[in-house]
């Protein structure tokens, strides 16, 4: 996407992207409540817990290489001025991210004492790769920008601080609940980031809709993800 006129880089929409793109996700929203719900308030959340840290291990070990392929492909970029500031912030979100799958592990390790964290991560991870595969797709064939709706859907469904408590009330260790405590606290600021950087960015209509697209995509799959935990551990 390069070579573009003045009026090639103006919004099809006269909202700021931002806008736009919350308007386009928020009927996803209550879907994806629901399933949180079901997955957090049902019984048998000890046992259920653990499947949900082995599932999301598998989506968070992919954050930093999905985003430093993303920011690998801004600099292809030489003509399109979305390129440079989506990869400068990329190169900081990352370091954000990064060794943020040691904390699952370090929490399975205290959740199941005895075990072995890499066995119990060594279940197929068919949920994550619905999640974040179409990521690695956009991103080669589409616009590195599509991460950005990947990343708002995640950030902004992180889970909520009250967890913590609902968790440790269940009998899990609070040492085992490193990584829902943090996110609670730094998610909430780093969706934030992303809707800011989506007004700052001189988005096409095409790359706002790719962004859309992958955000509606990314709040499917992990509504879907949820729905697996639930399965591999249903209520008891």
């Amino acid at each position: 996407m390069s070579g573009r006129g003045p009026a090639a880089v103006m919004r099809e929409s006269s909202r700021p992207a931002a806008a736009t793109l919350r308007a386009t996700i928020a009927p996803a929203a209550p879907t994806l409540r629901a399933a949180s719900a079901r997955l957090w308030q049902r019984p048998g959340l000890s046992g259920r817990y653990r499947e949900y840290l082995c599932a999301m291990h598998a989506v968070v070990r992919a954050s930093v290489p999905v985003m430093e392929l993303a920011a690998d492909r801004c600099v292809q970029l030489v003509d399109d001025p979305v390129g440079g500031p989506l990869r400068a912030y990329l190169r900081r979100h990352i370091e954000e991210e990064r060794g943020h799958d040691d904390w699952l592990v370090a929490d399975l390790a205290d959740l199941a004492a005895g075990s072995d964290p890499v066995a119990l991560l060594a279940q197929p991870p068919s949920a994550a790769a619905a999640l974040v595969g179409p990521q690695y797709y956009w991103i080669a064939h589409a616009h590195p920008v599509a991460v950005l709706g990947y990343i708002a859907v995640l950030e902004g469904n992180a889970p909520a601080v009250r967890l913590v408590d609902r968790l440790t009330s269940a009998g899990i260790p609070e040492r085992a609940v490193r990584t829902v405590r943090e996110h609670a606290v730094l998610d909430a600021g780093h969706a934030e980031q992303v809707f800011d950087l989506l007004d700052e960015l001189p988005l096409t209509g095409a790359q706002l809709r790719l962004v859309s697209i992958s955000a509606l995509q990314t709040a499917q799959a992990l509504a879907g993800l949820y729905a697996d935990v639930l399965r591999r551990h249903p209520p008891t």
